[in-house]
């Protein structure tokens, strides 16, 4: 797929001595990943030859073995595609590096040195190794009897694929407090392989992820990490076969730890994403253009070779790619964030509500999802300052579109919070409204039985006027109330339904503080649950099990905005996602376009991964064309925002996250969609 790079982690057999298997073993893994469509392979240090080999490395035949299996791969390296990468000891003119060999298409494209060499506990390096630090910038070294580029200088750049640029360090360079992975990285290196042998105690596993991933976060770049197998000399260390590759932070892929079996990790990086993230984190460059006039005003700032290899574009993908991006997949991961989204929202409505002395909350509950997790987030806001919860004012405004079904669970569920209930009907104000203003379906009617039998009638009438002025209605109702309580209104809507532009300007698009802002649709509906499951009897001042079934009772009804009549058998009529399409794509479609930056098409192939023929490509097409047109049309509706938290790290409020102009046209991003041919 386009923008993205397939890499790959090897950890071949080894024993001391057994080179020509080594050497052959690690043959087959690289043909394994020719085969697979892998750009950069990367195998454990001083893996020619074993990193154990101790006092051997100064042995004649162990320095003219490891050279007899680098040219036996750079020989069957002429009409594969991989860069590889080999670690093997170098024989200087100055004495012995552990090094990185950098190896296509038949040449010695270069060769890196571990810069920092470990002589402390039980590692002895020093005693065979010179540090790479001591290399001069612009050096060469001798190897395979041909002049090649040697140092910490050297960076590898693909073309034709567009941002793959490899930096290269060696085990103990991750582990020192400025690793020369920071220095690459702001030299434009995406990809850092570390070439590890890194013997196995308890709880290094742990650490290796922890230095890694913060690498690949802070770098804003894939880590590509991959250290020696049990194979190794056991005569006072063990090693446990540990390969992993990071993107951002996060761990995409891992080998079978202490597997004696060669393994091949595969997976596809995405460059765009990494290239995005730099653009929008400036101070990435601030610290890159820093790093660098800091080490040439003391001349030590080394001019970094760039030299070509050829890569290209993997077929299809080979990731994980995550339907639900703003849900955890792990259960603990996912209780942690379900957790931490309360304490967000509970803790700002909290702040807010202080600093406006001791106001009464109000809030419009409907019986769906969103005006529940606000309900949720009322009582628990009123308990931790001190105020009882028959301040929390719930007002149900049923309408011309009300079910049954949803106005009994907004009841329920007000009562089962022990919060202060109060039932307003905003049908007939509406009629009258709508009546003054010369709308068809009031024209002509006395009554709001009169005005639903026109509605049934002709469905036609039920446009978006009607609506709107159901919407504004019931915000009118809210904020009296506010007014005459003493309080605020507290905002309902979640991320999703403002991405898209889902609710009325000057309607429910208003109100003192908004609690949901920052939480997707997908989201929430976890969260409502998880207080269903695992929380219940915090919020409740009565029957736990009665807040239960009120909650999963909500979680059962259709999403819809309730504000067209409902069928002669009382049923939901108006299904928002049958209109709009499922809340799963448009918050799919969120998550990249936002967080990522990632182009139309590009979320075109990523949607048909990762929902996997659960939709046809005509419908996806179809939705995320309705994303994109609404997405840019609704933008006004977001530039005048309340006031609400960030939760995650997508927001939408233009006094941060999210700055575009209320007039863009999205023809362009729509063009991409309407010709494109999915790659996958």
């Amino acid at each position: 797929m386009k923008d993205f790079a397939r890499v790959a982690v090897a950890i071949p057999p080894c024993a001391v001595g057994g080179f020509t298997e080594t050497c052959e073993a690690i043959i087959k893994m690289i043909k394994q990943a020719d085969a697979e469509g892998v750009a950069v392979l990367v195998f454990p240090e001083l893996c020619l030859g074993t990193y154990t080999a101790r006092d051997l490395f100064f042995d004649r035949v162990h320095l003219d073995s490891c050279c007899a299996s680098l040219a036996r791969i750079v020989e069957i390296s002429k009409t594969l595609r991989p860069l590889i990468l080999v670690g093997m000891p170098l024989e200087t003119p100055q004495g012995l590096y552990n090094v990185a060999v950098a190896v296509q298409a038949g040449e010695v494209l270069g060769v890196v040195p571990k810069s920092y060499i470990p002589s402390y506990r039980e590692f002895e390096e020093r005693r065979w190794f010179r540090p790479g630090t001591d290399i001069a910038k612009g050096a060469t070294a001798v190897l395979l009897e041909q002049t090649v580029p040697f140092g910490t200088d050297i960076l590898f750049t693909a073309a034709p694929l567009r941002g793959l640029c490899v930096g290269v360090e060696i085990c103990e360079d991750i582990w020192v407090q400025s690793p020369p992975s920071m220095r690459l990285v702001g030299e434009g290196a995406t990809v850092i392989c570390n070439l590890s042998a890194s013997n196995f105690t308890i709880g290094k596993a742990d650490l290796r992820r922890i230095l890694c991933r913060s690498a690949s976060d802070r770098g804003k770049c894939a880590y590509l990490y991959v250290a020696a197998g049990p194979g190794e000399s056991s005569t006072d260390l063990a090693f446990d076969s540990d390969a992993f590759i990071c993107e951002n932070g996060v761990i995409l892929c891992e080998s079978q730890r202490f597997s004696r079996e060669p393994q091949v990790v595969v997976t596809d990086i995405d460059l765009e994403l990494l290239l995005h993230d730099r653009r929008v984190s400036n101070t990435f460059g601030d610290c890159a253009t820093h790093e660098i006039g800091l080490l040439s005003s003391h001349g030590k700032h080394p001019s970094v070779r760039r030299i070509p290899f050829s890569a290209t574009y993997p077929s299809g993908i080979r990731r994980q790619v995550d339907p639900h991006p703003f849900v955890p997949q792990n259960p603990a991961t996912l209780a942690t964030r379900l957790w931490e989204i309360f304490e967000i929202q509970t803790n700002a409505l909290l702040t807010r509500m202080k600093a406006l002395g001791r106001p009464k909350l109000v809030l419009g509950v409907s019986g769906g999802l969103d005006s529940t997790q606000a309900a949720l987030v009322c009582a628990v806001a009123l308990d931790m300052a001190g105020q009882p919860r028959s301040d929390l004012l719930g007002v149900t405004m049923p309408g011309l579109g009300t079910s049954s079904t949803t106005k009994t669970n907004a009841i329920a569920l007000i009562e089962a919070l022990g919060a202060t209930m109060s039932n307003i009907s905003i049908s007939e104000a509406s009629r009258v409204v709508l009546q003054a203003t010369g709308h068809p379906s009031a024209v002509g009617t006395t009554t709001v039985s009169e005005l639903m039998h026109k509605l049934r009638e002709n469905p036609a009438m039920g446009n978006v006027t009607l609506e709107n002025a159901q919407a504004r209605m019931r915000t009118l109702v809210l904020m009296t109330v506010a007014n005459q309580a003493g309080g605020i209104v507290v905002g309902t809507g979640d991320m999703s339904e403002k991405a898209l532009g889902w609710c009325t300007y000057s309607g429910d698009h208003i109100a003192h503080y908004d609690v949901n802002c920052g939480v997707p649709k997908t989201l929430i509906q976890f969260v409502v649950r998880w207080v269903a499951n695992e929380r219940v009897t915090k919020w409740t001042t009565g029957d736990p099990q009665k807040l239960r079934e009120v909650l999963f009772s909500i979680l059962a009804t259709p999403i819809s905005p309730e504000l067209l009549p409902p069928d002669p058998a009382g049923k939901i009529a108006q299904i928002t996602e049958s209109k709009i399409g499922p809340y799963e794509l448009h918050d799919f479609f969120l998550y990249h376009f936002v967080r990522h930056g990632r182009s139309p098409q590009r979320i075109f192939d990523l949607a048909l991964a990762a929902f996997d023929k659960r939709y046809t490509v005509e419908d996806l097409r179809r939705w995320l064309l309705v994303f994109l047109d609404r997405f840019f049309k609704n933008q006004f509706k977001r530039s005048c925002a309340t006031d609400g938290p960030k939760v995650g790290m997508v927001a939408l409020t233009p006094r941060g996250d999210w700055r575009m102009p209320s007039d863009a046209n999205p023809r362009d991003w729509k063009a991409q969609v309407e010709s494109y041919t999915p790659q996958l």
